[in-house]
């Protein structure tokens, strides 16, 4: 019997979809609080600010995720902007560093999710920039999965 928290998306960012091609994804576990926890577990954290980067002593960062603090938290509440540390092999850690060092591409926050665990859990995607003929492709291609969804509904 699965739980109900298992594997659900909590916080998925669209816009990234949008902009960014996506080359490889990864899994990454996420240092929080207990309050942050509480806050994502009712939904309520943004990823349209957020981006990730690699520190000097190579370890990985998020960085403008917005957690909301939590309603019934006291005095602990949790800081909503604060950057929070990844968790990733050091081995990814580097295949990643020496990706990022080529021209063009970045590091791009997907989704937020609970684990197998019930575990917090962060999909990175390695990401290169659309162009702006890309992004229209993307719009009409949308389009017309929509037009072709109305016309079976009307079967």
């Amino acid at each position: 019997m699965a739980d109900k928290g298992r594997n659900s998306n909590i916080i998925t960012n669209r816009k990234a979809k949008f902009e960014y091609h996506f080359l490889e994804v990864f899994e990454a576990g996420i240092v929080l609080t207990g309050t942050e926890v509480k806050s994502l577990r009712s939904g309520k954290a943004n990823l349209q600010e957020a981006y990730c980067f690699i520190d000097n002593k190579g370890e990985l960062y998020i960085s403008g995720m917005n957690i909301a603090q939590y309603t019934n938290g006291s005095y602990n509440n949790h800081e909503p902007l604060r950057v929070r540390k990844l968790l990733l092999k050091k081995a990814q850690i580097r295949k990643i560093k020496s990706k990022l060092d080529e021209k063009g591409l970045t590091l791009v926050p997907t989704r937020l999710f609970f684990g197998e665990r019930n575990y917090v859990k962060l999909e990175l995607a390695l990401a290169q920039g659309k162009k702006i003929h890309d992004k229209r492709d993307s719009i009409k291609e949308k389009d017309t999965r929509r037009d072709m969804d109305r016309a079976l509904k009307e079967i």
